[in-house]
């Protein structure tokens, strides 16, 4: 078992080098802080609407996003959650929802560089789909966020309502958790089924996208507490200490989402080999 555990690791190591992820991650990266802010836009513009508030949307982010980099998100969500922007929702739908949706552009050309398949969907089915991405992901981050934020008045709700003992109480506060980390599974699930240019089954994509979600909250927890405890980002880079700290995190978030579309991409390719 180590022997083939030591030949896939050789192997993805080969196509990580022969693919440039760094690279894609890089431009991953630069896509994703030009789509991240008309992304927030487009999302809790949304969210605006419900009785949410932005203390409780960035308590969430807090679990991903380095601290220090909170700063430069704060003020943008706090201009779009305390103020009800009905004119978003309306003509600058279309607007926001393309800048947005480069990112989910971005995922998609890598993902087809994992599989070694061109892009060959048309353009306007391309966009669609990257729109759609967005759309999906901006309703599963609303799931993600409501979660953690209303489970404990959903637990005390299932709990009055249906007769639980006082030991339900204990299990959903964990529960809810897990549940949120489902949403996020399911979220790379999805991208990894939609997002490359090739027919895959739902099987082909769940090893992938447990890679990703472990690898992504352990890498967020870890880079957070280097930055938090060792990296002086502020003394090297000034007032851009935060878009800095930002900039870097996607680009780790990109190279392990890259590398989830890349296990996907070598485990099909063994099991379309001859024994």
């Amino acid at each position: 078992m180590s022997i083939l555990a030591n030949h896939f690791l050789g192997q993805l190591i080969q196509r990580f080098l022969a693919h440039e992820v760094p690279g894609l991650a890089a431009q991953l990266s630069f896509y994703f802080i030009l789509a991240i802010f008309p992304f927030f836009i487009f999302s809790f513009s949304l969210l605006a609407y419900l009785p949410i508030s932005t203390e409780e949307v960035l308590r969430f982010l807090s679990q991903y996003v380095p601290r220090e980099a909170l700063p430069v998100l704060e003020t943008n969500l706090r201009s779009v959650l305390d103020v009800k922007r009905g004119e978003l929702l309306s003509l600058g739908f279309i607007v926001t929802l393309w800048s947005s949706s480069n990112g989910s552009w971005a995922i998609m050309h890598a993902l087809n560089r994992a599989y070694d398949v061109a892009e060959k969907r048309s353009f306007i089915h391309a966009r669609l789909v990257s729109f759609f991405l967005t759309f999906s992901m901006a309703i599963a981050l609303a799931i993600a966020l409501l979660l953690p934020v209303f489970g404990k008045w959903i637990g005390y709700w299932l709990f009055s309502l249906l007769g639980f003992t006082e030991a339900f109480l204990k299990v959903w506060s964990l529960l809810r958790w897990l549940i949120s980390f489902a949403v996020i599974l399911v979220i790379f699930a999805y991208l990894y089924f939609v997002a490359p240019n090739k027919k895959l089954s739902l099987d082909e994509v769940w090893p992938g996208a447990l890679f990703a979600t472990l690898g992504w909250h352990l890498v967020s927890y870890l880079f957070s507490y280097y930055v938090s405890n060792f990296g002086n980002f502020s003394a090297t880079y000034g007032s851009l200490g935060g878009i800095i700290i930002l900039l870097f995190w996607f680009y780790l978030s990109g190279i392990i989402l890259i590398l989830g579309g890349e296990i996907n991409a070598l485990l099909q390719l063994k099991r379309q080999k001859p024994s």
